[in-house]
């Protein structure tokens, strides 16, 4: 299934553009993601859906690829599957982000194949729920990329000055390692601490599609209310 959808962040192209690439602190602005690690450009987390009283959770990997910063486009592929269960979500995301009068826009192409519990729900229904889930999710990049913004310039005189601190105190520094010896390179997946202050519910889809449930079961009530009405007239006869 392919869905389209935009959002509008009010800041600059580049600093919307930054934030959008840094996976790291975008993945909990998607309603109940969780990143777990990260290994170059792969990203590991899950993701936990609630269909009624069922908690379905997802565990997987999002890579970005195609990065184009000129163009400002990007791809994530993202692969997932139940942790308890056969069922498995894989999609396949197109980013591209535009400057306007009110800030960036934010042009995003999902194709999107989903197997098991949540597959029940028809196209039209995954539709409105993918556009809700967007809509909750430009929201909290919004906040993630103004409070970004707010903080650069106090993160740029950090830095300049612990770099400053760097250099004074790198002068005089005797080296602990033995000539000819190169210090060990730091390799392989790195764990990320959970944020208690950024913890993600699981995402709640009898909540986010109840109205479109309803919507769409609405032409099957009328079928049954005539096939019952026409049953009550011909035994009436």
């Amino acid at each position: 299934m392919e869905f389209v959808n935009e959002f509008t962040v009010p800041t600059d192209i580049d600093t919307t553009w930054r934030t959008l690439i840094d996976l790291e602190k975008v993945a909990p602005c998607l309603p109940g993601a969780t990143l777990e690690e990260v290994d170059g450009d792969v990203y590991t987390g899950r993701v936990k859906v609630k269909v009624g009283p069922i908690t379905v959770s997802y565990r997987g990997t999002a890579e970005l690829i195609d990065v184009d910063e000129e163009a400002k486009t990007a791809r994530i592929d993202a692969k997932g599957k139940e942790t308890r269960g056969a069922g498995t979500a894989n999609a396949d995301v197109s980013a591209k982000l535009t400057e306007t009068d009110e800030g960036t826009l934010v042009h995003v192409v999902t194709d999107l194949t989903v197997t098991g519990k949540p597959a029940q729900f028809g196209r039209g229904v995954m539709g409105e729920v993918g556009t809700k889930i967007i809509d909750q999710f430009s929201e909290r990049l919004e906040e993630l990329v103004l409070s970004d913004g707010g903080a650069a310039g106090g993160e740029a005189v950090a830095s300049g000055a612990a770099a400053v601190g760097a250099e004074a105190s790198a002068e005089g520094a005797v080296s602990p390692a033995e000539p000819g010896v190169a210090a060990p390179a730091a390799t392989g997946p790195r764990k990320i601490a959970p944020d208690p202050s950024r913890e993600n519910e699981a995402l709640d889809l009898m909540e986010v599609a109840g109205a479109a449930t309803i919507k769409r079961a609405v032409p099957l009530v009328a079928g049954l209310a005539l096939v019952a009405g026409l049953i009550w007239w011909l035994t009436r006869r």
